[in-house]
C-alpha cells in the first residue's frame, strides 16, 4: 500500500451516472489487475474504494470508472482537471493471471465490469485466447463495449431487458459460448453466485463488499471461506472459486 497525491487529468461521464476519471501520480505500487484504490474526499469520514480499470504505466496514468449513487461519488462527477486527490493504492491481493487457461472468460456484472478491461488485456498479453461477457441492465448503461474490441478483445454484451446483445443476465451469454478453462469475474454477489453455478471450471471472483479502512485493520468486510475468517479488503477482494462459501 502506498499514499500519494494524485492530479485528475480527466472525469468524463460515459454513461449514466457513470464515470471515467483519469489519475496521474505514483501507481507503482498497483501491480495486478483487480487491485482497488481508496480516495479520500474533502468533508467525507470515509474513503471511497474503487478498482483500477486501467493504468498508464509510460505516464503514471491511473483509470478508474465509478457511479455516482451516493454524496460523495457525486461530489467526484463534479470534480474538474487540475484538482489533487490523496488515494491509497496498491490495496487487495488482485486476480492471479498465471491460473488461466489457455481459453478463459473474463465476466463483469454492471460496474464490475471495468476492472475486466486491465484483466482481459494481461490475459492477451500473456498469449491466453480470451472473451469478455458483460451485462447491464438496459443499453443506455452498456460501457466498454468498444473499448475492448479495440484492444482486440472479442466482448459479449447481455441485457436484463434485451435492449442491447443478448436478453437476460451473463448467464445467458454463458450458455451460448464454448465452455471456458477459466473464468475471471467481478460483479454483485448474485451475480458471481449465478457464474460459479453455471461454470464446470476453476476461477477467480471479486467481491463488491462495504470497506471501512481499506486496508485490513477495521474488520469491517470480513466475510467467511472453506479456510477460515477472510477481510475483502485485505485478503481478497479475489477469492477463488474453491475456497467461497455461500
Amino acid at each position: 500500500m502506498k499514499q500519494g497525491l494524485f492530479e485528475i487529468k480527466e472525469n468524463i461521464r460515459i454513461a449514466p451516472d457513470m464515470y471515467e476519471m483519469a489519475l496521474q501520480g505514483d501507481i507503482s505500487a498497483i501491480t495486478v489487475p483487480g487491485q482497488f484504490v481508496n480516495i479520500a474526499l474533502d468533508g467525507f469520514y470515509l474513503r471511497r474504494p474503487i478498482s483500477v480499470h486501467d493504468v498508464d504505466r509510460s505516464l503514471g496514468i491511473l483509470r478508474i470508472i465509478y457511479k455516482a449513487v451516493g454524496k460523495g461519488t457525486d461530489a467526484m462527477a463534479c470534480m474538474t482537471p487540475g484538482g489533487m486527490l490523496d488515494v491509497l493504492t496498491g490495496l487487495g491481493n488482485g486476480f492471479d493471471i498465471q491460473r488461466a487457461g489457455e481459453n478463459t472468460l473474463v465476466i463483469g456484472g454492471g460496474a464490475g465490469a471495468p476492472p475486466m478491461f486491465w484483466t482481459a488485456k494481461a490475459l492477451r498479453d500473456s498469449g491466453r485466447n480470451v472473451t469478455a461477457v458483460l451485462g447491464f441492465n438496459t443499453a443506455k448503461e452498456v460501457i466498454l463495449q468498444q473499448k475492448f474490441e479495440a484492444a482486440g478483445i472479442p466482448v459479449v454484451i447481455t441485457t436484463a431487458d434485451g435492449s442491447a446483445g443478448i436478453k437476460g443476465f451473463v448467464t445467458a451469454a454463458l450458455a451460448a459460448l464454448p465452455a471456458p478453462d477459466y473464468t475471471f469475474s467481478c460483479g454483485p454477489e448474485p451475480m458471481l453466485r449465478a457464474v460459479y453455478d453455471a461454470t464446470a471450471c476453476g476461477g477467480q471472483f471479486s467481491f463488491e463488499e462495504r470497506m471501512g479502512c481499506g486496508f485490513g485493520a477495521c474488520m469491517g468486510c470480513s466475510c467467511e471461506t472453506k479456510y477460515g475468517t477472510k477481510r475483502i479488503c485485505k485478503d481478497g477482494p479475489v477469492l477463488e472459486k474453491e475456497e467461497i462459501r455461500w
